[in-house]
């Protein structure tokens, strides 16, 4: 009996290690949007090289790439999910998500700059172009895109919604989720771009169009993928929080008992979650629990570690 409740007793003081952010909807929705756009993808790609669009080709292309993503996407749900509860990864498995969210940005920019090269080559070497048949191909895309954007905006602003109400000091974001919204939305740019293309080169001849339709879809494609590479990269490598908020934390710890921080270290667990590991020399040192209570306002860490040393100088 004594041995039950000296384990409760530990359990009770040790920290949560697992940060992990579930979406099943946004993984179910997933699965949905991977199926239209594989059959789309067909469609496009057998379309495009039979017409001669470029455009088409290129938004058969992205959706094949996108269907890749999308597989990225489901996998990282469900291996966050599936180490989740076990011992694996030191602070869980909620990076996961990140990490498939900076996997697919890194596809999704490398498909543009293929994608940009292949229609400057259409600029300069001009084909053919059957121009109905591929308007119509164009736009059953379009549609599709159209019907995947509104299935993962929907989901991912709900998602963020339903966290907000409850959890107001974090911005949480799924990444992995945006990553699959961004392929998707990149794919209905195109989709329109080709549209734009196809009719400016039936009505007035400018088959040019084509390609630089081509070429700017893929530089605003580009700017998406590095906006998420750049939100991703900084969790994945455990970056620091902003130095304000370090320093906040700092001046009230050191605002008291004579305390001096001889060493801090804040960074991201998971896309919405921070652990922060605090060193303090005092000459008074105080229970843990009282340097937790000064820093009660500082609501952003989740997890936090802190050591205490006595400082034996008189300065």
């Amino acid at each position: 009996m004594a041995l039950i409740m000296h384990t409760q007793q530990i359990e009770k003081w040790q920290h949560k290690h697992q940060f992990q952010q579930n979406n099943p909807i946004g993984e179910r929705r997933t699965y949905y949007v991977l199926a239209l756009t594989i059959i789309t993808m067909v469609v496009e790609i057998v379309a495009g090289s039979v017409y001669g669009s470029m455009a088409l080709l290129a938004d058969g292309w992205h959706m094949g790439t996108h269907a890749m993503a999308f597989i990225i996407t489901i996998f990282a749900y469900y291996y966050a999910r599936k180490h989740a509860q076990k011992n694996t990864f030191t602070f869980g498995s909620g990076k996961t998500n990140v990490l498939g969210g900076f996997a697919s940005a890194i596809l999704l920019g490398l498909v543009a700059l293929i994608m940009m090269g292949e229609s400057f080559y259409r600029l300069f070497s001009p084909q053919e172009i059957h121009f109905n048949e591929a308007i119509m191909v164009a736009i059953i895309g379009l549609t599709v895109n159209i019907i995947s954007v509104f299935l993962l905006h929907d989901n991912q602003h709900n998602h963020d919604h339903h966290h907000d109400e409850h959890d107001h000091h974090h911005h949480h974001h799924d990444h992995n989720l945006k990553a699959a919204y961004l392929h998707v939305l990149a794919d209905a740019l195109t989709s329109l771009l080709a549209i734009v293309a196809l009719f400016a080169g039936k009505y007035w001849g400018w088959n040019w169009v084509d390609a630089v339709m081509g070429i700017i879809g893929s530089i605003i494609i580009i700017r998406w993928a590095m906006t998420l590479i750049k939100q991703t990269s900084p969790i994945l490598l455990d970056a620091n929080i902003d130095k304000d908020y370090e320093n906040k934390i700092v001046n009230k710890i050191e605002s008291v008992d004579n305390n001096r921080v001889c060493d801090i270290h804040i960074w991201k667990v998971s896309a919405n979650h921070y652990s922060m590991i605090l060193s303090i020399v005092t000459h008074q040192p105080q229970p843990v629990a009282h340097y937790q209570q000064l820093l009660k306002e500082f609501d952003r860490i989740d997890h936090l570690t802190i050591e205490i040393n006595q400082c034996q100088h008189k300065d």
